[in-house]
């Protein structure tokens, strides 16, 4: 996070508003530099206050830098907020060098070289390759699991980078230590859900797959509430949306091991020792008698761990995943740098340290009632620093942070909204922007207890509170009317937060509307309008709007599962009143069985704000007491504003997070980027972005569900999942058969320019050339090739290569260069020893000596998970579809995903053929063939599979490919599937008899298909 200190900022847009010089900064004219799915290539630059320097962004990732705190002021009241001093930035040495190890252990080309399981190979090529069909991973999302995959598969093994992990468990070992904790620290709004499912994934299959002390396949997952637990579900397997389907976070093939990971999502609350045996005192004391102990009324940790992990303790080792971690923390010892607090900061840091220690007790507990302990902690968090009451400055970093994703390197990455403050206003009495630091200005004048709310009306809020609400509200007007134009179905949100239930009370009735007074029987109380017309909660007449557009909620309260206290319940009466009834008209007599608790109607009603058809759809301003809840997601916030105290910029940008979430995530097609998205905050000193920029409102994409259709079980296509080839030479004797796909093409754009041209400012040019490479003779190319091929594709059972093959296939690479099937243009024959266009050449030989020679060939198949199946198609897309519908019906599956015009033409086609049985577009389905691109292992991924009727006593499946230009990659693609796994398949035996073809032309979809099948049903051959 990168931000100015109030004076600084106040002085830096004073500047700038009296005319003096100024050269508007990079970051505020531009930015958003970076892809979300790349490592991010420039950096806006930032002094070491945080402050934007002028100047054009700079190249590379910016350092991770993290703020040093400043001590709590010793002055500061429980009302008046202190000016935030200015905090500075430090370089973090363990985040930056582990960095470096990643993008150098990232860029190795070759999987094999990565020195991780075959497992965490497959889900790292899967991750960074695959072509996703609703949102990609963000790089920031693969970085943080490529740090735990480094550090528990890599690093260990290598001596250079043992010490990144003592450093860690020396860290640990002091502020934790029965655990060994892996914090991830990534922005608000990066999806640390995603990255969770990453994780399980990783764990679970390894586990299944080999018994290692670096695995486990049981989770438990801790939450700070009610809401974020009830979201976290996406991670069980069990659930029809679940990520590991919907967002394909897992290949396919790995779906069943995922299935066996068990997982236990709860929040920390439920570490708390429950009463068994509820006395009252006259009762207790009467039981306890003479007896020198005191009875036992409350859990033990053995009950409790049974009650709230359930079938964890059936293993021995499990991992923990803790959300928002920064609420985990075990108390410093003899820490206390903070000195004494009064008020309600007393009662804020009393509240953390009780939520902290009864979340660490809860694992540590766990991890001693298993027989191998805790295996790892995974803490997650956009700010995992120490809160106040922690025994540690507030702000501090937990010292096992070992990846960062900062919320600046996110708004450079364009991955959340952009916020926006006030920097001027007309107020010339002060010298602060008073919308900046409001509650400096109107929290003595607000009440601190319910009983002196009482003692005031809503109309005798703060003339200045009243105009901040009024003025933000005023540009919330112009959003909503641009949202209406666009077609957006839900309307903008606007949030405030409250310092306490007292306050929230007043703002709410002032903003919705209220009634008050004793009405007489038949009559009605006295009634007051609310005093912004959009989140009016009655109509003009007095009357209760069916739906009400603005909700009061009590964070704390919903979160604990408690039940609502009277004082709120009095409140929030109405309005829970008119959910229940909205509730019961929906759902029917059948949901009204099920009668929530009014707390968990409030969590319905908050986690479902913005979402088409659900109860919170139409909630336009949310008053929130103390801090909105963490892991509220709702994307559609435009608007915050802060009545309360702000001790820290680390407790601003918790608050600003939740408005954070971006709307939408297509990208510029023109910049390749994403739009700039803004939520314009007020009475929050966060210090950030300001300058005022109009952005034009985007419509999401819809998505869709594709699912395999149950009624069309039927036209379920089967496929075997290959992971090789294996070839069985019975005599010495090797042939190559030739064809067209065995030419090889090398150029330019290959291995780079081949003639430069030098000059200077006066005499004569030079243009230089690899002449070296010229002089190469075709007899040293045929034996560098040979040797190659002899060394990769000729061993023997104990690896040595099969030296007595060597002339023979010298010989056939003699002719592969003799007959013309190097082609080079524009580079020099030589070029052909470059490693991969060398390992392109071989893999191209050695198919041509398997065509050729005598001997079989089989497939090799997955060991895990041989079958894959249309029957397992479950996943999300915001790409086109087309519905599948003939008539009788030809496809398992609901859509067609259409990544291309001529994939639409070929299924309409597949649709209306008689000779088509059953089709699929091979989309999130599993099925891809395994090939070698320059000595690199890859997987293809055909377009559609085809059950096809031509005849016979029983059909063809059939591969099709519609691919227009092709180059080298494509080629080895199309060699490798038809002449290595369509009869490597067909001789294992039973898939039945597979045959693969591409189609080349986009006009002439169906003639082309036609003939294909005249030809198939004739037996011609190709």
């Amino acid at each position: 996070m990168a931000h100015l200190g109030i004076d600084a900022s106040h002085q830096f847009y004073k500047r700038r508003m009296t005319g003096r010089i100024w050269k508007l900064s990079s970051f505020y004219d531009r930015p958003i530099l970076n892809s979300p799915y790349r490592a991010p290539e420039l950096h806006h630059p930032f002094d070491d206050n945080g402050q934007p320097l002028e100047g054009e962004p700079k190249p590379g990732r910016r350092p991770s830098r993290l703020l040093v705190p400043v001590p709590a002021s010793r002055k500061k009241t429980a009302t008046a907020q202190p000016s935030l001093d200015l905090e500075t930035y430090t370089d973090h040495a363990l985040i930056n060098e582990i960095r470096s190890y990643l993008e150098s252990w990232r860029g190795l080309r070759n999987p094999a070289d990565w020195g991780v399981t075959g497992a965490t190979q497959r889900l790292l090529e899967h991750w960074r390759h695959h072509k996703f069909n609703a949102q990609i991973p963000f790089f920031c999302q693969i970085e943080a699991v490529e740090t735990i995959i480094w550090l528990t598969e890599v690093a260990p093994k290598r001596a250079a980078t043992k010490g990144l992990l003592d450093q860690i468990g020396k860290a640990n070992a002091e502020a934790n230590p029965e655990l060994f904790r892996l914090a991830m620290k990534m922005a608000t709004g990066s999806g640390k859900t995603t990255v969770m499912a990453m994780l399980i994934a990783w764990q679970a299959v390894n586990a299944v797959r080999k018994d290692s002390k670096d695995f486990s396949r049981a989770f438990l997952i801790v939450t700070p509430g009610i809401t974020i637990r009830d979201r976290l579900r996406v991670l069980l397997p069990s659930e029809p949306d679940n990520y590991y389907e919907t967002r394909e976070i897992v290949p396919p093939e790995m779906l069943p091991e995922v299935r066996r990971a068990e997982i236990v999502i709860t929040n920390y609350h439920s570490f708390q020792h429950r009463e068994t045996l509820p006395l009252p005192k006259v009762a207790r004391s009467f039981l306890q008698g003479n007896a020198p102990e005191p009875i036992k009324t409350t859990e033990t940790d053995a009950d409790m761990l049974k009650r709230a992990c359930e079938k964890l303790l059936n293993y021995d080792r499990v991992n923990v995943i803790n959300d928002e971690a920064h609420h985990c923390y075990r108390h410093k010892v003899g820490g206390d740098t903070e000195g004494p607090l009064t008020g309600e900061d007393k009662k804020e840091a009393a509240e953390n340290e009780e939520a902290a220690r009864l979340w660490i007790n809860g694992i540590e507990a766990l991890g001693r009632k298993l027989s191998k302990g805790v295996r790892a902690v995974y803490d997650l968090s956009a700010t995992p620093f120490f809160l106040r009451g922690s025994g540690y400055d507030e702000g501090t970093l937990f010292p096992w942070v070992v990846s960062d994703f900062s919320l600046m390197d996110a708004i450079e990455c364009g991955i959340v909204k952009l916020p926006r403050v006030p920097v001027t206003d007309n107020l010339v009495q002060t010298d602060s922007v008073v919308y900046r630091h409001l509650w400096q200005h109107v929290g003595k004048e607000l009440p601190k207890t319910a009983a002196g709310a009482n003692k005031l009306s809503p109309l005798n809020l703060p003339n200045m509170l009243k105009t901040a609400l009024s003025a933000l509200y005023s540009h919330y007007e112009g959003e909503f009317e641009r949202w209406q134009r666009a077609g957006i179905e839900v309307p903008p949100v606007f949030i405030v937060v409250c310092q306490n239930t007292a306050i929230s009370k007043l703002v709410f009735e002032w903003i919705a509307g209220f009634e008050r007074g004793d009405a007489e029987e038949g009559e009605r109380a006295a009634f007051q309008p609310g005093n912004l017309k959009l989140f009016q909660n009655y109509d003009e007449q007095g009357g209760r709007l069916p739906r009400p557009r603005t909700l009061l909620i009590d964070s704390r309260q919903i979160e604990s599962g408690d039940a609502l206290d009277k004082g709120f319940r009095d409140a929030a009466g109405p309005e829970i009143e008119q959910f229940k009834r909205e509730r019961a008209a929906r759902e029917g007599a059948g949901g009204a069985q099920d009668e929530a608790s009014e707390s968990e109607l409030l969590r319905e009603v908050m986690n479902t704000v913005g979402r088409v058809g659900r109860l919170g759809e139409q909630i336009r301003c949310v008053v929130s007491v103390s801090m909105l809840t963490e892991g509220w997601d709702t994307n559609t916030v435009t608007h915050i504003l802060g009545i309360r105290a702000f001790g820290t910029q680390l407790l601003c940008e918790q608050v600003v997070g939740r408005g954070l979430r971006r709307q939408s995530y297509d990208l510029n097609p023109k910049t390749g980027l994403f739009d700039v998205e803004y939520a314009d905050i007020m009475g929050i000193p966060f210090d950030f972005a300001s300058s005022p920029q109009k952005t034009q409102p985007t419509a999401p994409k819809p998505v869709t569900r594709v699912y395999a259709i149950k009624e069309r079980s039927d036209l379920e296509i089967r496929f075997p999942r290959v992971s090789g080839y294996r070839r069985d030479l019975p005599s010495d004797k090797l042939e190559a058969a030739f064809t067209a796909d065995s030419r090889l093409e090398i150029t330019p754009a290959d291995i780079g320019p081949t003639a430069v041209v030098m000059e200077g400012i006066v005499g004569a040019g030079v243009t230089i050339t690899p002449q070296v490479l010229e002089r190469l003779r075709p007899s040293e190319i045929s034996f560098n090739l040979a040797k190659h091929l002899l060394y990769t594709q000729f061993s023997d059972e104990e690896g040595f290569p099969r030296q007595h093959l060597f002339p023979q296939i010298q010989r056939l690479a003699r002719r592969w260069l003799d007959e013309g099937y190097l082609v080079t243009r524009g580079v020099p024959i030589g070029a052909i020893l470059y490693q991969d266009q060398l390992a392109r050449a071989a893999e191209k030989i050695n198919i041509a000596l398997t065509r050729g020679s005598e001997g079989s060939l089989l497939a090799v198949l997955d060991p895990y998970n041989p079958r894959g199946s249309t029957r397992f198609v479950n996943f999300i897309t915001s790409k086109p579809v087309w519905k599948t519908g003939a008539q009788p019906p030809k496809c398992h599956i609901s859509h067609v995903v259409l990544d291309s015009s001529w994939e639409e033409q070929l299924a309409l086609t597949l649709e209306s053929h008689p000779r088509v049985l059953a089709y699929a577009k091979n989309q999130a389905m599993g099925f891809d063939i395994p090939y070698l691109d320059a000595g690199v292992m890859r997987r293809y991924v055909p377009d559609f599979l085809v059950r096809l009727d031509v005849g016979d006593d029983e059909p063809l499946n059939l591969i099709l490919e519609v691919k227009g230009a092709r180059d080298e990659s494509d080629k080895a693609k199309a060699q490798t599937t038809r002449d290595l796994w369509v009869p490597g398949v067909n001789a294992l035996g039973g898939f039945g008899r597979w045959k693969f073809e591409e189609f080349r032309d986009w006009a002439a979809m169906d003639e082309d298909f036609a003939a294909l099948v005249d030809r198939l049903m004739k037996k011609v051959p190709a």
